[in-house]
């Protein structure tokens, strides 16, 4: 089979591999929908691959891609069919701990006690290929009303949205300032607007404006073309600041923003990763009684009910999708995604 490699310094391959074959505990997945992420780009522009990302051990060449979704192909020995059988319809929580850690046994694997044994996509092989290989209880069943697309999604970017906004316990009768309206922050935009919540939407690029429009936010603010933002969000909400905060754009300014930007009691999270940040820790925090939360991704417990949610309440992920690649197509699908303007991609291998 294909598999695509992030080589480093902006250069992909497509590489031939062995199709995979599923030991004990294992499945392996007939990939439909790959879907591109923003924490790809972090392998695609490495100088030196993503062993030089401070990764260990990284295998070269490595299939990239992590936010996999397709039906299973084949099931090895030892695994239940309640855990997973021929052509059932999953998602994949794509990380792979000890799998019986405090952690690691309520669906947080990627908190492994052990340490995380693999994040496929960036330390094992991922999902940008036909097939890919994992445990079976790494996987999620993805609804049946829900495309392969929109799984693609839950199983990162969108799913990263969900658990930061369970974090934040965000109600209906708040307002949320999301900085950042790429994939992820356009995922917090959409849910926080099908929750209720009035959404105030930051991003540079008008474009990502405008999709963060029509995806429910209220509020639209160009950081380049205010003189304050903080002032700008506070002239929204009565001088008082919004109930609460996401940073999904990784810029230390903004994160600095998405904290100073909240009333008194507010909360901000932080879901973009990498870079840093720096704050006044008593007016920014301790004098407002401001909660600051980091959250990584999800739980397979909070995938499933992430995928339940959308499917219930028929919002529509697809609509995240603004272009679909083939594998053959990477090169130029990763030169378009950087330059981080478009919606979100996905590739569609079978």
């Amino acid at each position: 089979m294909k598999g695509v490699v992030f080589c480093g310094n902006r250069k992909i391959e497509l590489m031939e591999f062995p199709d995979p074959t599923p030991g004990p505990g294992e499945v392996v997945l007939e990939i439909k929908a790959s879907g591109m992420c923003g924490s790809d780009l972090k392998f695609y522009r490495a100088a030196g691959g993503a062993a030089s990302l401070g990764l260990g051990n990284v295998p070269f060449p490595l299939i990239g891609g992590h936010e996999p979704c397709g039906v299973v192909a084949a099931v090895g020995p030892g695994v239940s069919p309640a855990m997973a059988r021929e052509g059932m319809r999953v998602m994949q929580h794509h990380y792979r701990g000890c799998g019986v850690c405090d952690h690691c046994s309520t669906g947080w694997m990627q908190l492994c006690v052990d340490g995380v044994a693999e994040v496929y996509g960036a330390t094992g092989h991922g999902a940008h290929a036909r097939y890919m290989k994992c445990p079976a209880r790494t996987l999620v069943p993805l609804p049946d009303a829900l495309s392969f697309k929109a799984g693609a999604a839950i199983s990162c970017g969108t799913g990263t949205a969900w658990g930061a906004l369970q974090r934040l316990q965000l109600t209906g009768d708040q307002t949320i300032a999301v900085f950042g309206q790429g994939p992820v922050g356009l995922s917090v935009t959409l849910l926080a607007a099908e929750m209720g919540a009035r959404v105030i939407a930051l991003d540079t690029s008008q474009e990502r404006l405008d999709r963060a429009k029509a995806f429910g936010a209220d509020i639209l603010i160009n950081p380049a073309e205010v003189d304050d933002v903080v002032s700008a969000i506070r002239d929204h909400t009565h001088g008082r600041g919004a109930h609460a905060s996401v940073d999904a754009s990784s810029s230390p300014k903004a994160r600095a923003q998405a904290v100073r930007c909240v009333r008194t009691w507010g909360k901000a999270c932080f879901v973009g990763e990498g870079d840093s940040v720096t704050l006044d820790v008593s007016p920014d925090l301790l004098r407002r009684q401001v909660t600051l939360i980091g959250s990584w991704t999800f739980s397979t417990v909070g995938q499933a009910a992430c995928a339940e949610y959308v499917a219930d309440r028929g919002v529509d992920l697809d609509q995240l999708f603004t272009h679909r690649w083939t594998l053959d197509q990477a090169p130029e699908a990763y030169a378009l995604f950087d330059q981080q303007t478009t919606g979100k991609g996905v590739f569609e291998p079978a």
